[in-house]
């Protein structure tokens, strides 16, 4: 998956968003909450999505996929290596990672959300 097909997939999702933050990460969002995050030009550097508890210890099982800096402990990981996933595992693994973040959204925010 390029950077494009990545920007095509990720704003598919209803209200989804995009920005750069920290100056060099593409960031795609829900209700302002970050659901992946890759590097500004390319998904080469790897990616960054959130994960289910069960899921993430499967993922860090794997070589080329880690931990996340700083948000590990909220069971986001980076895959490094985009080779440890097949492509539609990792369609899969960013749509749950988006729908988690969707379904932790405060009521209020929901709300607006689905009447755009």
């Amino acid at each position: 998956m390029n950077i494009e097909q990545l920007r095509k997939y990720c704003l598919a999702f209803p209200s989804a968003t995009e920005d750069i933050k920290w100056g060099a990460d593409l960031c795609f969002c829900v209700g302002a909450k970050m659901f992946c995050v890759t590097g500004a030009d390319s998904v080469q550097s790897g990616m960054s999505i959130k994960c289910t508890p069960e899921k993430f210890a499967e993922l860090i099982e794997r070589e080329g996929i880690d931990p996340a800096a700083y948000v590990g402990r909220y069971k986001w990981v980076r895959i490094s290596d985009l080779n440890a996933v097949t492509p539609v595992e990792l369609k899969s693994l960013i749509a749950e990672s988006y729908q988690l973040v969707f379904d932790k959204l405060p009521p209020k925010i929901k709300k607006t959300l689905q009447l755009n």
